[in-house]
């Protein structure tokens, strides 16, 4: 009998460790399950916050390419302005420097080449002594110097019936060749 006890034993102890086993088993593969199920989860968000990064990055890289764009645009046309408005003080000093004395003579001359002086009044911003001389000949054959103050440096040179005039003033010879430096492309 003490066998049989023995045996019992032993198989209850063996049937116990089996069902300990089988249970300690199917504890683990349900743990691994929920932890594989945590895993894909946390991968899958961390998915979803690269993607969001990502997209963000691309906008900021997008912005900054936009902004950059924007300023060397800003830049070039602020060097533009400047560039003109330096063009436009050089060459308002130096029209002004050259029509004056002997020079602003020899301009009315070659403006009414050709033409009959007698047609024409110049109107200056004052008849000096060196003007009436350098325009000797024309005065005689009747050419009109008049002072106006309408022209500070320069002359225009008006047809007497009031039928026009021709702009040798400093302000008009800078209006008409300012177009040419303003439609300058610096790119």
């Amino acid at each position: 009998m003490e066998l049989q006890i023995q045996d019992l034993v032993s198989s209850i102890r063996k049937e116990g460790i089996e069902a300990a086993n089988a249970e300690a088993e199917s504890i683990i593969a349900e743990a691994k399950k929920k932890a594989e199920s945590i895993v894909a989860g946390a991968k899958s968000e961390a998915q979803q916050y690269k993607d969001a990064s990502e997209k963000e990055i691309a906008i900021l890289k997008e912005s900054a390419a936009v902004s950059a764009e924007q300023a060397k645009r800003d830049a070039v046309l602020a060097f533009k302005t400047e560039i003109q408005g330096e063009f436009e003080k050089i060459l308002a000093a130096d029209i002004g420097k050259e029509l004056s004395g002997g020079a602003l003579g020899k301009l009315i001359r070659a403006a009414v080449a050709g033409e009959n002086v007698a047609d024409y009044a110049a109107e200056v911003s004052e008849v000096g002594d060196a003007l009436k001389k350098e325009l000797a000949e024309e005065i005689k054959n009747g050419l009109e110097i008049r002072p106006t103050k309408d022209v500070q440096q320069g002359f225009r040179l008006a047809a007497k019936d009031g039928s026009g005039y021709f702009d040798c003033s400093d302000d008009g010879i800078m209006e008409m060749l300012m177009p040419y430096f303003r439609d300058l492309d610096f790119q």
